[in-house]
């Protein structure tokens, strides 16, 4: 396998044999090789004692280690561990997305949906799927939690090898701008890439727009040059970057959207409470579209998904046929209560502009006010706060409060989103539960509230403890306590 590494200096007593390849200390094995990755907060290296306790038998690095006994443990020194990693995972796990389709969705707002609609209208139509991204890796119908919207490139390769012993017919991996910088899906060679928006979001990472519409741009080179193979985009034909993605790949271009020109246009939206109807118009016809999903938003999500399923080989018929029966997404626009008390919708939008859609997505539909609960807290982009805050300034009452404040003061946390209110009907509330209790005793039977920011996640950061918190399970608690005794 070392032999895969041109350019490498072997040193003490290198394993004819190894049993796994590890980059967490924690996970390894007797046996195991254990490769030093260097990132933002932790470096692999300080870890090479806690690793060789627990059984490595040789540790890839990129600098000299005075902890390790070279008579009976080998080293050996190369200039990227990353780009090794990548080599000798896929060479040790045997190429797992070979066998499959292998589909991978960003964006800033609706990668998760797309991801799991794409899955589940293959488990309707009768196929075999798998989906990594932020709920977590749903193979069929098994579900296991995942620590990262993107896996790191160990977790994604024993993933996809898990998928390809279930001969499933394809893999879809939720990318975020992140994974795709750092190399967490090296090797996969995707063979259709879904573009779905890109607004303003992880600034404080990227630091620009320009950096952050480039990491994105990175899932379309990882199509490959290699046009004896069928490999697809499905980009939005109504984003600013269409032609700006659609001219890094030299693969085919399958469009979505309104906009006249698109493959996959949709036009007569009717919207209600229980879901959707639109007219969907693409290479193979017409078809009506029913959908439990809500919102314009969502047109797209459906869009963009059957039409990665349409570039897989799938027909739109048979996809129009089982849409109605795919479920809206946990955390995403999904209704927690409903009349006699006032209807409650929890969303993981925590952008300015997934705040924006989600709202317009409830506004033609109340009767009374729309209610709303921003948040925000520690290690995400500051920036955003007083522009989310600007948007929801459409409800006619808006709460604001943190989300994983961990060590960033409450008071400077709200004070960042109370500069971009547009009127004085607000109120601040650091703590969440409170936040959320508030909005629902404030709301009336005909008003309409919205959780936003936390969506699908159970837990809260608030110093450096985790501890138990589900925005569903707050508003649930809440209306059984306040339902008549029957």
């Amino acid at each position: 396998m070392l032999n895969l590494i041109k350019i490498r200096t072997e040193k003490g007593n290198i394993p004819p044999e190894i049993t796994g390849i590890q980059t967490d200390s924690r996970k390894v094995e007797p046996g195991n090789i254990f490769v030093c990755m260097t990132g933002h907060t932790v470096d692999g290296h300080d870890f090479i004692s806690q690793a060789i306790g627990n059984g490595a038998t040789l540790i890839i690095a990129k600098k000299e280690s005075g902890l390790i006994d070279l008579d009976h443990i080998g080293l050996v020194l190369v200039k990227d561990t990353v780009k090794v990693l990548a080599r000798l995972l896929h060479h040790y796990w045997r190429y797992p997305t070979s066998s499959m389709t292998t589909i991978g969705v960003t964006g800033t707002n609706g990668k998760t949906t797309v991801s799991h609609l794409i899955h589940e209208l293959m488990l309707l139509m009768g196929e075999r799927s798998a989906v990594a991204g932020t709920l977590g890796f749903h193979l069929n119908d098994a579900h296991t939690p995942t620590a990262n919207t993107t896996s790191d490139l160990t977790s994604n390769l024993n993933m996809a090898s898990q998928a390809a012993e279930q001969e499933c017919d394809a893999m879809i991996f939720e990318m975020s701008s992140h994974g795709l910088v750092q190399g967490r899906v090296w090797g996969i060679e995707f063979d259709i890439a879904v573009f779905t928006n890109l607004s303003y979001e992880h600034l404080e990472y990227h630091q620009t727009m320009e950096k952050y519409e480039q990491a994105k741009g990175l899932l379309f080179a990882q199509l490959g040059q290699d046009l004896r193979k069928e490999k697809y985009a499905v980009i939005n034909a109504d984003d600013p970057r269409f032609h700006t993605y659609s001219s890094v790949t030299p693969f085919e271009v399958i469009s979505y959207g309104f906009s006249e020109h698109a493959d996959f246009r949709a036009s007569d939206m009717i919207s209600t409470e229980e879901g959707m109807e639109f007219m969907l118009h693409t290479p193979q016809g017409s078809f009506t579209i029913r959908t439990q999903l809500i919102g314009t938003f969502n047109v797209y999500n459906i869009m963009a998904a059957m039409a990665s399923l349409y570039a897989k080989g799938a027909e739109v018929k048979e996809m129009a046929r089982v849409v109605p029966f795919a479920k809206r997404i946990r955390g995403r626009m999904e209704k927690v209560s409903s009349a006699p008390s006032s209807e409650t919708y929890i969303d993981y939008a925590h952008t300015p502009d997934a705040i924006e859609k989600a709202m317009d997505s409830l506004l033609h539909l109340k009767k009374g006010r729309l209610i709303i609960v921003i948040g925000g807290g520690d290690f995400r982009d500051h920036t955003k706060r007083p522009m989310m805050a600007e948007k929801a300034s459409k409800a006619d009452y808006v709460i604001i409060t943190t989300n994983n404040p961990g060590y960033e003061p409450v008071d400077k946390i709200l004070s960042d989103f109370q500069e971009g209110m547009l009127h004085n009907r607000y109120r601040m509330i650091g703590d969440r539960k409170e936040a959320i209790h508030h909005a629902l005793e404030y709301a009336g039977p005909d008003d309409l509230v919205l959780v936003t920011d936390k969506g699908h996640q159970t837990t809260q950061l608030v110093g450096g403890t985790k501890t138990p918190h589900s925005d569903k399970q707050i508003v649930m608690e809440y209306m059984k306590q306040k339902l008549p005794m029957k």
